[in-house]
């Protein structure tokens, strides 16, 4: 039986699109509903649903931001009230979206698309997500010069750290760990905005909550799941991969 969680901040769409899957759809098995993106991603890292409907514009976390943490095979169809522009980025067999206002038709051929792709090949699958991703996300200015050194407080001493030095980022509840070989620290700085400001050729973005130092990587490893995890130089543990930048190991 195919399983499905359902994210939403508001409530009378959430249940109407309830109401319309169990129709269209009896034998879907419905999770609880997430009423934000924080319970969205705790959601699926604790039951691994085939399928997600997320909602774009959710508090604590984007359906954007759950769907580039997902580390297991959870395919996603986006809930959104976006435009024409958003709607043609997902006009891919392996993803859907559902237009707000939803419509039973509509909805009706979203389940044929998503009951077909759910036995399409995960590698061609993780390509289109990760497509369609970037393809959703806003046209970038021109950038300014990438980010040299950041500043790390530990009492009253303030530590200022190469970037070059740094192993990753991974942001840690309010805080960004930022990794050494000789150690970590902390910053305020959101793992978003130094992707923004850090050298993409040098920094991957790995996973929602972690930047890569590709100078550093040593390695990737596969699970009994065909989950992806990176190792890193300098680093015992390993970190997961999403499964929305697979692809960029690829050719590594």
């Amino acid at each position: 039986m195919t399983t499905a969680l359902i994210a939403d901040d508001e409530p009378h769409l959430a249940t109407y699109l309830r109401s319309q899957l169990t129709t269209l759809w009896p034998e879907l098995a419905l999770l609880p509903t997430a009423r934000n993106g924080v319970e969205a991603a705790e959601a699926i890292a604790a039951h691994a649903p085939e399928l997600a409907f997320l909602d774009i514009k959710m508090p604590g976390l984007s359906g954007l931001e759950v769907a580039q943490g997902i580390e297991g095979a959870t395919r996603v169809v986006f809930v959104t009230a976006y435009d024409e522009f958003a709607v043609q980025a997902f006009e891919q067999e392996a993803i859907d979206y559902v237009l707000k206002p939803i419509n039973a038709q509509r909805l009706a051929r979203c389940i044929e698309r998503v009951r077909r792709v759910l036995d399409a090949p995960a590698a061609t699958d993780d390509a289109r997500l990760a497509s369609a991703l970037q393809r959703l996300a806003p046209p970038l200015a021109a950038a300014p010069a990438p980010l040299r050194y950041v500043r790390a407080s530990q009492g009253e001493l303030t530590h200022q750290i190469d970037v070059a030095d740094v192993l990753f980022f991974r942001s840690d509840d309010k805080y960004t760990c930022v990794q050494t070989a000789t150690g970590e620290h902390l910053i305020r700085t959101t793992i978003a905005e130094l992707a923004a400001q850090l050298d993409a050729q040098q920094f991957w973005q790995v996973h929602r909550s972690t930047l890569v130092n590709l100078r550093f990587v040593a390695g990737t490893r596969r699970d009994e799941l065909s989950r992806l995890f990176v190792r890193m130089r300098g680093f015992e543990g390993e970190l997961p991969v999403s499964r929305a930048y697979v692809h960029l190991f690829k050719a590594m």
